[in-house]
C-alpha cells in the first residue's frame, strides 16, 4: 500500500472538480465518499437529487472554511492531499474498509488524531477500485495548525501496519533515499502517447548512463546531447551553474512548454552537485589504470568488491556499491543483442540497491570506474565473448555480496532490489557464457591430456576438485588450461594462482569461476623456467589452507551511448 502526501495552495475546489470528475483519460469510475470528518458531509457522488457541480461547491466551502475564517493570517501551504493506492495483486477493499484505512492515515499524519473533534476537517474519495484520494484542510476546527511533524514518514509506518492488518501485499521500509516514482498522471501521459516508460524513468536512465560514462563534466554534457536529452542549467549571481533539470525532446505540458525535472527529483545522487563529485576525486594523486586489457582489468576490480562489502570500511563499502552500479549501467551498451533487455532491467532495478544512509567513499572504486568506460569507449577485442561472460560472472558474485551487505544493515528496499537484480543478472549470463563455454568445450584436449589436467586439479584444490569435475564446465575449464600450458604456464601453478585470486566457496559454479580466472593468467606471460621450478617448491612446501568461510551464493530467485542541448 502506498500513500503519497502533497501540499497545495489556495482552496480545495480544484482538487475537488478533479476528485469527482472523470479523469484525463475518462479512468474515474463511480467517485464517492467513503469516509469524512464528521460522518455525514455532502456527497456529490451520492447526490441524485442535486446538481453535483454545486454539491461540489458546498463541500469544498466546508472543507475550507476553518482556513477563510483565518483571513489574512491563513497558512499559504493550506490543505493536504494524500492517494492511498493499494497493490494490482491485492484483493479489491469495500468502501467500509477503505473507510477505516482512511481514518488510519489521517490519524497516523496529525491531520485527525482519534478523538479529536476540533481536528482538521478532511474527506476521502473513492472513484477506483484500488485507491482512494484523502483530501484535508491544515487550519483545525479550533484555529490552530495540525501537529504534522513528520507526517509522511509517519503515514508509511501505519501503511506498513495496514498491510499486515488487511493481508495486503507488505512493501519494505525505506530509508528515504529512494528515487522519486512516476506519478499516475506520468503513466497516464505515457500510455497515452504510446511510450514504453514515462519520461521521468526515460531521463533517469539515459542521466545515469551519461554519469557512468562521462570522464568530465564537458563530456557529461556532451552524451546527454548525444542521446537526446534537453538540459536547462540554473546559474547563480557569479554566472556559475548550480543545478540542472533535464527535460526529453516533446514532452510538453498543456501549454506547450518543456516538462522540466530536476536531477534531485530523478533521483537524490543526480543533482549537478552530486553528479560533480562522481565525476571529479578529492585525492591530490590521480589514479591511471595502466596499460593492460580493460575486459581484465574491470574483472579484477569487480572481484574484489566482495572484500570491501565483507571486510573493508563501510563508506568504501558504499562507494564500490555506486561503481558496481555504473559498470551495470553500461553493460547493456556492451553486451550482445540477445542479453541487453535483461541486463538493462537489472541496471534499472539495482539503482535503487547503490544508495542508503551511508556516505560513500567514491575514490575507493576508481580503478572499477575507469576501466569499465575504456571498455566502453575502446572497444578493445573479446576474443570468443570471455571478456565479457568473465565480467559479467564477477558482477553476479558482487550483487550477491550487495544483497547480503544490505540485509545485515536492514536495508529492505535495497536488498529486495539486489536480490531482484540477481534474476535479471542470471538470465543475461546464461545467454552471453553459455556459448562462449560451449565453444571452448569445443576445443578440450584429448582425454590423455585431460587426466593429467585433472590430476593438476585434484592436488591445487581437493575440496572442490569433485564438484569441478562432474560440472558440466570442466571440458572448457580443461581447454584454457592446456592453452595456458601451450604459452609456457604450469598448470598447477596457474590452478593456484586463479584460486589465491579468491575462495571458490561464493562461486555458483567453481568451474566457470575458474575458467574466467585462468583464461585471465594465462595471456600473461608465462615466467621462467627458474622462476616455475621455484614456484613448483613453494607450492609442495605450502601449509595446509584454512577452511573457507562462509559466503553468499548466487543462487538466483537466481548506453545506447548515453541527450543534452543545453539552454
Amino acid at each position: 500500500m502506498i500513500p503519497k502526501i502533497i501540499l497545495g495552495r489556495g482552496t480545495t475546489r480544484s482538487l475537488i472538480r478533479y476528485l469527482y470528475g472523470k479523469g484525463r483519460t475518462n479512468e474515474h469510475v463511480d467517485p464517492h465518499l467513503v469516509a469524512s470528518w464528521n460522518g455525514f458531509a455532502p456527497d456529490p457522488g451520492r447526490s441524485t437529487h442535486r446538481d453535483p457541480k454545486e454539491v461540489e461547491k458546498q463541500l469544498a466551502a466546508q472543507l475550507d472554511q476553518p482556513v477563510q475564517m483565518l483571513g489574512d493570517l491563513a497558512p499559504e501551504t493550506a490543505f493536504w492531499h494524500c492517494p492511498v493506492r493499494a497493490a494490482s495483486e491485492d484483493p479489491i477493499l469495500t468502501d467500509a474498509q477503505w473507510a477505516d484505512i482512511a481514518r488510519r492515515i489521517v490519524a497516523a499524519a496529525g491531520i485527525s488524531p482519534e478523538g479529536d473533534e476540533e481536528a482538521c476537517r478532511w474527506v476521502a474519495v473513492r472513484h477506483a477500485d484500488d485507491h482512494i484520494h484523502i483530501a484535508a484542510t491544515l487550519v483545525r476546527q479550533d484555529g490552530r495548525r495540525p501537529k504534522r511533524g513528520h507526517d509522511i514518514r509517519a503515514v508509511q509506518k501505519e501503511a506498513r501496519r495496514i498491510e499486515v492488518d488487511y493481508g495486503l501485499r507488505r512493501l519494505k521500509a525505506g530509508d528515504g533515499t529512494g528515487a522519486k516514482r512516476p506519478t499516475s498522471k506520468e503513466h497516464f501521459k505515457a500510455k497515452r502517447l504510446g511510450q514504453d516508460a514515462p519520461a521521468r524513468e526515460v531521463l533517469r536512465t539515459r542521466v545515469r548512463r551519461a554519469v557512468a560514462a562521462a570522464a568530465d563534466e564537458a563530456e557529461f554534457f556532451s552524451l546527454l546531447d548525444a542521446t537526446g536529452v534537453d538540459v536547462r542549467l540554473k546559474l547563480g549571481p557569479s554566472g556559475d551553474a548550480l543545478g540542472c533539470n533535464f527535460s526529453l525532446p516533446g514532452s510538453v505540458n498543456e501549454q506547450g512548454e518543456p516538462v522540466w525535472f530536476a536531477g534531485s527529483t530523478l533521483a537524490s545522487d543526480l543533482s549537478l552537485p552530486k553528479i560533480r563529485q562522481r565525476l571529479t576525486t578529492t585525492d591530490s594523486e590521480p589514479i591511471a589504470v595502466r596499460p593492460g586489457n580493460p575486459w581484465h582489468q574491470a574483472t579484477a576490480a569487480t572481484e574484489r568488491i566482495p572484500h570491501h562489502l565483507t571486510r573493508g570500511e563501510e563508506h568504501a563499502a558504499q562507494g564500490q556499491l555506486v561503481a558496481l552500479g555504473a559498470t551495470l549501467d553500461l553493460l547493456p551498451l556492451m553486451a550482445p543483442a540477445g542479453a541487453r533487455g535483461d541486463l538493462e532491467q537489472a541496471a534499472a532495478i539495482f539503482e535503487r540497491a547503490t544508495r542508503s544512509r551511508v556516505i560513500a567513499d567514491l575514490n575507493s572504486a576508481r580503478i572499477l570506474r575507469r576501466s569499465v568506460q575504456a571498455i566502453w569507449r575502446e572497444r578493445p577485442q573479446d576474443r570468443d565473448g570471455t571478456g565479457f561472460a568473465m565480467l559479467l560472472d564477477t558482477v553476479l558474485t558482487a550483487v550477491a555480496f550487495a544483497m547480503h551487505w544490505h540485509r545485515i544493515r536492514q536495508n529492505a528496499q535495497q536488498e529486495t532490489a539486489a536480490e531482484e537484480t540477481l534474476v535479471h543478472l542470471r538470465i543475461a549470463y546464461e545467454q552471453v557464457a553459455e556459448p562462449v563455454l560451449a565453444g571452448l568445450a569445443r576445443q578440450a584436449p584429448a582425454v590423455p591430456t585431460q587426466r593429467r589436467l585433472a590430476q593438476h586439479l585434484q592436488e591445487a584444490m581437493p575440496e572442490h576438485a569433485d564438484r569441478i569435475l562432474n560440472d558440466p564446465g570442466w571440458e572448457a575449464l580443461a581447454t584454457v588450461l592446456a592453452e595456458a600450458e601451450s604459452a609456457g604456464h604450469n598448470a598447477g601453478t596457474i590452478l593456484n594462482q586463479a584460486l589465491g585470486q579468491r575462495p571458490l566457496g561464493d562461486a555458483h559454479s567453481p568451474a566457470r569461476a575458474l575458467t574466467w580466472r585462468v583464461r585471465r593468467l594465462g595471456v600473461r606471460p608465462a615466467p621462467s623456467p627458474r622462476a616455475q621450478a621455484a614456484n613448483a617448491r613453494s607450492t609442495t612446501q605450502r601449509t595446509p589452507r584454512p577452511a573457507e568461510p562462509v559466503r553468499p551464493t548466487v543462487t538466483s530467485p537466481s548506453p545506447q551511448a548515453p541527450s543534452a542541448r543545453r539552454r
